[in-house]
């Protein structure tokens, strides 16, 4: 009895859950996704998984295709969500906390239902699904994801660095560009991250609003798990992961690299 009251008063044990969790369904999947990856269907060791992916151009042109994709959400999301963000930072009234909870309620509702709203939405203006609508449905799915860390960094900005450079005699576009902007670059890496890796990895919303014309590398995925063929799908699994651990990794780089600048000048 005294070891199980001790058990529980002990702040390490409450990390137990936890540790298991992760165990279960972070841990094992990851190695289960190595293994089979790296053998066939036999159980031996091979690289006939990743020499398959690149002997199929259709598949590598997925990649690539998914790739370009994700960079033009990322670039729509920053270009349209940046100014957002500045303009509500700069508000003191609840306004702005009644603009960003707006933006942050169509994330409750379930992803493939907004989608299929997007959907109903092109079929009453009459407009064609393809490229374009992907496009359109990727930002509006992810936008919120790059409005949200780019808004917190700029609200929580030392507003001295401001006044600073103004009474330099800085105008107002100096103050962004030399100021502002260098100062939010950690919020634009995290909506960058937070906004390329699902999407380049992501499958639904590229079915339904393409007509399954245009397949994304995560549809490619989807389909050999599917059809049973798991050590394919695993190496391309463990494919994606590289290239999301090589944009986590440019992306700390980048913030050490704000930290230890001279200045924001």
């Amino acid at each position: 009895m005294n070891k199980l009251r001790f058990f529980f008063s002990s702040r390490k044990s409450w990390t137990l859950p936890y540790l298991l969790f992760s165990l279960f369904f972070v841990i094992i999947p990851m190695v289960l996704i190595v293994v089979y990856a790296f053998t066939d269907d036999a159980g031996h060791l091979t690289l006939a998984n990743f020499s398959k992916f690149l002997a199929h151009p259709e598949d590598v042109n997925t990649f690539v295709y998914s790739i370009g994709i994700a960079i033009l959400t990322t670039i729509g999301c920053i270009v349209l969500g940046y100014p957002v963000a500045w303009i509500l930072s700069r508000s003191n009234s609840g306004y702005a906390k009644t603009v960003i909870m707006l933006f942050i309620l169509p994330m409750w509702v379930n992803i493939l239902i907004r989608t299929l709203a997007t959907v109903a939405l092109f079929d009453f203006l009459r407009l064609p699904l393809g490229e374009g609508a992907l496009i359109f449905g990727m930002i509006y799915n992810f936008i919120p994801f790059m409005i949200y860390p780019i808004y917190n960094t700029l609200q929580k900005m030392d507003k001295s660095y401001i006044e600073a450079a103004q009474d330099l005699g800085a105008n107002s576009f100096q103050v962004f560009w030399k100021v502002v902007f260098p100062l939010s670059m950690p919020g634009v890496v995290s909506g960058i991250m937070m906004v390329f890796m699902p999407t380049i990895s992501t499958f639904a919303i590229a079915e339904l609003l393409t007509m399954n014309n245009i397949k994304l590398f995560g549809t490619t995925m989807q389909e050999n798990i599917n059809n049973s063929l798991w050590n394919y799908g695993a190496a391309l699994s463990l494919i994606m992961l590289f290239l999301i651990a090589a944009t986590s990794l440019f992306s700390s780089e980048e913030r050490e690299s704000d930290k230890g600048g001279s200045g924001v000048w």
